[in-house]
């Protein structure tokens, strides 16, 4: 009588079949028991015996750019009007920026605004009736303004800069704002100086507990910076006379972080 596994087992195809999935399962429980090898003796749960250190770092750096920004604005009876007035003399002080070799990508319109200007009629007298167009604001007309930001990589122009837009009759001139052209790399700076104090403090623990510390298990910061104040200036109509642009010193932005590691203690 014949036994149909022999009769299986004597078909080619499905012996090779069977012959290599028994190779796949050897190669993973090969797997298995590599990887049960390599992690022995390190639990799954978060490290309880940990040790946090603390360090704090400063850079302070010459600012490279310097931001300073202008509004125009003009009322009208009608929008086009008081929109064509505040046009003409934002392009006025545009033209005079690029005239002192700003680059387009550094002029900036930070906003754009139409705003309705109303006339409030006197409170009644108590007791008094009044009609209703003595208590409703109306609209007398519209002020336009337009705020226009400029960035300056030659410091060396910033005064002459806030001089000649004091000459184009600009309302308002913000500024210098000296910063960075990289906004982070302050930052980095002082994060970098705070990171090896805390590394030194560790290194000064392990001595003093007779302790091996090994993997960070967590890490936080927090950074700031302290900068020099902008300087403001507010301007109305340009005055014929001729005066000396204003000097500026650009002096140099301190940059704060501290940051909090968390060692596992062998």
């Amino acid at each position: 009588m014949n036994n149909p596994l022999s009769e299986i087992l004597e078909n080619g195809g499905v012996r090779l079949a069977l012959i290599g999935t028994l190779c796949i399962l050897a190669l993973f429980l090969l797997a298995e028991t590599i990887t049960i090898a390599a992690n022995f003796g390190r639990p799954n749960v978060p490290a309880t015996d940990t040790v946090t250190v603390q360090g704090t770092g400063q850079a302070t750096l010459p600012p490279d750019v310097a931001r300073v920004s202008f509004t125009v604005q003009n009322t009208a009876t009608a929008v086009a009007d008081a929109q064509a007035a505040t046009t003409k003399q934002a392009n006025a002080a545009i033209d005079f920026v690029k005239s002192q070799g700003i680059a387009d990508k550094d002029v900036k319109t930070l906003s754009y605004n139409i705003s309705p200007q109303y006339s409030y009629p006197n409170p009644c007298t108590a007791g008094a009736i009044c009609p209703d167009y003595n208590r409703t604001p109306k609209i007398t007309g519209y002020q336009v303004s337009e705020t226009v930001q400029v960035t300056m990589h030659d410091l060396a122009q910033v005064g002459e800069m806030l001089g000649g837009l004091g000459k184009q009759g600009v309302q308002n001139l913000n500024g210098p704002d000296f910063a960075l052209d990289d906004p982070t790399a302050g930052y980095d700076a002082a994060r970098a100086d705070a990171i090896n104090n805390a590394k030194t403090q560790a290194e000064l623990l392990e001595k003093q507990l007779g302790v091996h510390f090994g993997k960070i298990v967590n890490f936080s910061e927090s950074s700031g910076s302290y900068a020099y104040p902008m300087m403001a200036y507010g301007l109305g109509a340009s005055d014929s006379k001729e005066t000396a642009a204003p000097s500026v010193p650009t002096g140099e932005n301190t940059y704060n972080a501290s940051v909090s590691i968390t060692y596992e203690v062998r």
